[in-house]
């Protein structure tokens, strides 16, 4: 999808695997692609007056929060900044990157069933009850909810609005996290929302709230 986006792909344009042989994820983890879940990629070029490109973090994970919450209604979170769950398992997770004017927004979903011996826990739709769900299906309602989604981000309020669906659809605030710097270092203490730039706010132990832009958060 980088190659198409550099080589002048029409912005939503999607592509979609049966299966990964490579299948990556954040900070370069190696992430396993089953046939039956949902892997797929699509991209958003950016206009000049877009907000910042890193909150398209947000808006992908909305779109999903939006159609996953069709199977498993009032089930699911957002953990920051993009990462769909139910509890405290992994369903759904996402990856962008930067390709010239575009941002390639890649998404994987769990459905039929969840990679084994990761780091954290893990499920899918199929684990949680959805047995309806596929990914076909799936694709077909982000193909309406991202686009949707980037209009309200694109809009006069856009960022605000974003925030405040995001926050709805958020972890409880005071879920007790550990955060994964870029630099190898953690950091724990409470999610306590997010920043107006839509980086995590994390309360630390003496009641100091830090604002996270980078790293890999867990719940605790």
């Amino acid at each position: 999808m980088a190659a198409l986006a550099q080589a002048g792909v029409a912005e939503f344009s999607w592509l979609r695997a049966e299966r990964q042989t490579a299948g990556r994820g954040r900070l370069q983890r190696t992430w396993e692609s089953n046939s039956g879940n949902l892997h797929c990629s699509t991209i958003v070029r950016l206009q000049p007056t877009d907000p910042l490109p890193p909150t398209l973090a947000l808006v992908a994970a909305l779109a999903v929060h939006d159609v996953l919450s069709g199977w498993l209604p009032g089930r699911l979170a957002i953990k920051w900044p993009n990462d769909v769950m139910a509890g405290k398992a992994k369903l759904a997770g996402m990856l962008l990157e930067r390709a010239d004017d575009a941002v390639v927004i890649g998404i994987g979903v769990n459905v039929t069933g969840a990679p084994a011996n990761l780091d954290r826990p893990v499920t899918s739709l199929w684990q949680l009850g959805a047995v309806d769900a596929d990914a076909r299906a799936l694709l077909s309602g982000l193909m309406q909810a991202l686009p949707a989604r980037v209009r309200q981000w694109r809009g006069p309020d856009g960022l605000a609005c974003i925030r405040n669906d995001w926050a709805g659809a958020a972890l409880p605030i005071e879920t007790p996290m550990s955060v994964t710097l870029p630099n190898g270092d953690k950091q724990g203490g409470t999610f306590a929302g997010l920043a107006g730039d839509g980086g995590m706010m994390l309360r630390l132990a003496n009641g100091d709230v830090h604002v996270m832009h980078a790293g890999d958060a867990f719940i605790l």
